[in-house]
């Protein structure tokens, strides 16, 4: 009998999983709650880093992560990650996603932080992601994989302690009511993306609601690290987030605050090129001196005195955030723009072993929704593409056999059930909104034992109330609720400072903070 595989989410690794478990002659429908490449790897400006080189090695690769990891990396993951990374590159390199070349046909080489070795490849300048995302979702569309569109996952089914299939919300509008839809599988894979949308500011598209998580959860299935959420310094804080990449302050862009006074110094000797944490932290600082208000990124003086030569060489380096900024009505040659930090990524989520199979037999779970270990405290920047194209092809390798097998590989973490906390008596009434602001002060940049409790006693007045999900925004909240508890909890569980969780009220940091 052919093995009957959901794939819920279109990114690369849930699309890489689809490719890979068709090639393996598996049956796949790819569910997706939105457009097919509506995804967060459509937004990735970075690049994807793997040993591509000859004077580069996997060894330093290696090194690299786990030292930006500070010290809580599973180091067989990363070295899976670095050794498999080169083909998986190769293989979207054979599908057609053009990586950029030097007039003489050699990959441009990229180097970001906390990398030894130039080994970032690029696509378009700052349109990776995008160029990855369309390569893919061409050839799934010709793979002869099924492809639900607006087909929102309500839960994983579980009989006889094992994933058997989804539940689906399916219609085109978030906010109405959609038809209810019961598809059977015999392997569930989740790659929904992450979580943005727990905070006030996201880099993330609309869609990262940590769906998969939460479904996850509610499936019985172990969950780690969820405590650790990476933030970027500067997202323009105009209509919608758009991520202003760290490359443009390595071109010379400063910070300034209301009054033209460069703040970032007060915080690092090295001011605007200080690690990402570090930097994230200090705008937040000087907005919440401003009363919220957004600091500002001056590229007025940017590569060249004259504006016009500016304005030229933005758009040439910096084509894709050069129209985003434009399009939100800043002429940024001449003007410095409003930016704000933002939560970027989810290092923790499902935890898995080496082929995303999480602790619930038929279960899986891949990249920004999977815990594989390889992210540690803190992502290695340009590891989270590689990352999905990694363990997207080992679990969609697996599929078929591991469904032809009775035994499911065991794995023994430690639970992941939230200690109990006493609801506030009266807390604020519920939105989104709320949740999100609430989360952005008190489990954001930075963190205190008392700030957290509050937040975990309003979570759990939140939850305890009586609420009908009848829309997809209306299961999107309950997913939110979900995961900020369990993230808050995690929160307060770690009293040391490490990675991108931060402490104000840590005894002691574990470890230095590596930009990434």
């Amino acid at each position: 009998m052919t093995t009957h595989a959901v794939i819920v989410g279109s990114g690369i690794a849930g699309v890489t999983v689809a490719l890979h478990a068709a090639a393996h002659g598996c049956r796949v429908t790819l569910v997706t709650k939105d457009v097919l490449d509506h995804a967060n790897t459509r937004y990735a400006q970075g690049g994807i880093a793997g040993v591509m080189f000859d004077d580069d090695r996997v060894e330093d690769h290696v090194r690299d992560t786990l030292v930006a990891g500070a010290g809580l990396c599973d180091e067989e993951a990363v070295r899976v990650l670095a050794e498999e990374g080169p083909q998986r590159i190769r293989e979207l390199i054979s599908l057609g996603v053009g990586f950029d070349r030097a007039p003489d046909g050699a990959f441009v080489k990229g180097l970001e932080a906390a990398h030894s070795y130039p080994r970032i490849l690029h696509a378009g300048g700052d349109a990776t992601g995008t160029a990855i995302e369309k390569t893919l979702v061409g050839h799934l569309r010709s793979s002869g994989v099924e492809v639900m569109e607006h087909a929102f996952l309500i839960d994983v089914i579980v009989r006889g302690g094992r994933a058997r299939g989804v539940e689906l919300l399916v219609g085109e509008a978030p906010d109405a009511p959609g038809n209810a839809l019961t598809l059977p599988a015999d392997a569930v894979v989740l790659a929904t993306g992450g979580a943005g949308e727990l905070f006030a500011h996201s880099t993330n598209p609309t869609v990262a609601t940590a769906d998969g998580v939460a479904a996850a959860l509610r499936a019985g299935a172990h969950v780690q690290d969820l405590e650790f959420v990476q933030f970027h310094p500067t997202i323009i804080a105009a209509g919608q987030a758009f991520l202003i990449s760290e490359a443009v302050r390595g071109e010379g862009a400063t910070l300034i605050d209301e009054h033209g006074r460069r703040f970032a110094f007060d915080a690092h000797p090295d001011g605007e090129l200080a690690p990402r944490d570090v930097v994230a932290r200090a705008i937040a600082a000087q907005m919440n001196a401003q009363d919220g208000r957004a600091v500002l990124l001056d590229a007025t003086h940017v590569h060249s005195e004259d504006a016009d030569e500016r304005a030229a060489f933005l758009a040439e380096r910096f084509p894709t955030i050069d129209r985003a900024v434009r399009a939100r009505g800043y002429d940024w040659a001449r003007t410095p723009i409003p930016v704000t930090p933002a939560a970027h990524y989810l290092m923790g989520g499902v935890t898995t072993d080496l082929y995303g199979r999480s602790t619930v037999p038929g279960l899986y779970a891949v990249g920004e929704t999977a815990r594989t270990g390889v992210h540690g405290a803190n992502r290695l920047a340009s590891n989270s593409l590689l990352e999905g194209a990694v363990f997207g092809a080992r679990t969609g390798d697996v599929l078929t056999a591991d469904a032809d097998r009775d035994e499911w590989p065991q794995q023994h973490p430690e639970p992941s059930i939230p200690d109990r906390v006493d609801p506030l008596p009266a807390p604020p009434a519920f939105s989104r909104h709320a949740l999100q602001a609430l989360l952005w002060e008190h489990a954001g940049l930075v963190r205190d034992e008392a700030g957290l409790a509050h937040a975990a006693e309003v979570i759990a007045a939140w939850r305890g109330q009586p609420r009908t999900a009848r829309t997809e925004f209306d299961y999107e909240n309950e997913n939110l609720l979900l995961v900020a508890e369990h993230l808050v909890l995690a929160a307060i569980r770690r009293t040391d400072s490490v990675g991108a969780h931060f402490r104000s009220d840590a005894t002691a940091t574990q470890h230095e903070v590596i930009p990434c």
